[in-house]
């Protein structure tokens, strides 16, 4: 059994301990409402929140270390409210990038914790892993090892080379990884965690308190309001990867390739392509317009990037084809009158 402190819960506090905290310190949600003096509070959860949306990670005193007991109650408090703030908008835009920056958060602390010579802190981290994501972790020889079978059902969602089970230190049933692999490999489902969290809570009926705050997530969200183009001559795999964008969830970096690939293929500019992006959780306007010039080839390189083929789609999992896939080998035929 391991008690966290205060410290601890604000580096995690999508963990139980976290849920519990308001009430561990005497506080109500219908105080945050109502109580001049916790208007801060709320401020900073919306700040945190837009933080987030902007592609950002919240920062906290615990990282430039000058926290205190008082600082570090109100970083929970933030959480906690910008969550229940979350809830009361219905925002999926704003949850889906809340919950994906949380979880890069998280993963800082997490994959130090695993560093940490401290015994204490490193159960932690594998008490976070284990209990969260049901996956056997132990540590072994400066080394973190879970089961083949864990490894496979958590790594499925990664097309790198380095992550197929071949490349793997792999010995006796179990694989090896480093802290750093062993956080990395569960971080699409801290996100979704955590979104599960938001999605799942239960509110008291009159929570009048949060109206002009939720009103500002509202106006908050319409910055990520994207008209999604839509053809009939798209594949399937086009369509799936706006339709992911559109949900507001995270598409694949192969997906994200294939997609702007694609409409550049078909004669689209940079500036057509660039606003189905903006509602990807980890949207970053400079960084998707650098990526996309370089794609087109206008930016660090003359080479213009060609859309890969369905072989490629199939190994990245994004293929799923219909009739009018038949006799094709890449997205771009997708449409045409193909000969026999």
């Amino acid at each position: 059994m391991i008690t966290l402190g205060t410290d601890e819960i604000t580096k995690y506090p999508f963990l139980t301990e976290g849920g519990q905290f308001l009430k561990d310190k005497g506080f109500s949600l219908e105080q945050f409402c109502s109580d001049p003096d916790l208007k801060i509070i709320v401020n900073n959860a919306y700040q945190r929140i837009e933080t987030a949306a902007n592609g950002q990670i919240h920062k906290s005193d615990l990282q430039d270390g000058s926290s205190n007991e008082s600082n570090l109650s109100l970083e929970v408090f933030s959480f906690l409210i910008a969550v229940i703030l979350l809830k009361l908008s219905g925002k999926n835009t704003l949850i889906q990038r809340f919950s994906l920056a949380e979880a890069r958060r998280a993963e800082k602390f997490l994959e130090k914790d695993l560093q940490n010579n401290d015994e204490h802190n490193e159960q932690l981290g594998i008490k976070i892993i284990s209990e969260l994501f049901s996956m056997d972790v132990k540590k072994e020889e400066g080394n973190f090892v879970v089961l083949i079978s864990d490894y496979l059902k958590h790594s499925v969602h990664f097309h790198e080379r380095e992550w197929k089970l071949v490349n793997r230190h792999v010995d006796n049933g179990k694989v090896f990884l480093t802290s750093h692999e062993a956080v990395r490999l569960v971080r699409k489902e801290l996100a979704s965690y955590i979104r599960k969290k938001i999605n799942s809570i239960s509110l008291p009926s009159e929570l009048d308190g949060f109206d002009i705050t939720v009103k500002k997530l509202d106006e908050l969200a319409k910055k990520f309001q994207v008209n999604i183009i839509e053809s009939s001559e798209y594949p399937p795999c086009i369509k799936y990867a706006i339709e992911v964008l559109e949900k507001g969830e995270n598409l694949p970096h192969s997906g994200r390739f294939l997609l702007a690939t694609f409409l550049l293929g078909k004669g689209q500019t940079v500036e057509q392509i660039a606003p189905l992006f903006k509602n990807a959780p980890d949207y970053n306007e400079k960084v998707t317009l650098y990526q996309l010039k370089h794609l087109a080839g206008d930016q660090g390189s003359t080479t213009k990037y060609a859309c890969p083929s369905c072989e490629k789609v199939k190994s990245n999992n994004l293929c799923f084809p219909v009739p009018g896939c038949d006799k094709i080998i890449n997205p771009i035929q997708f449409g045409r009158k193909i000969d026999a």
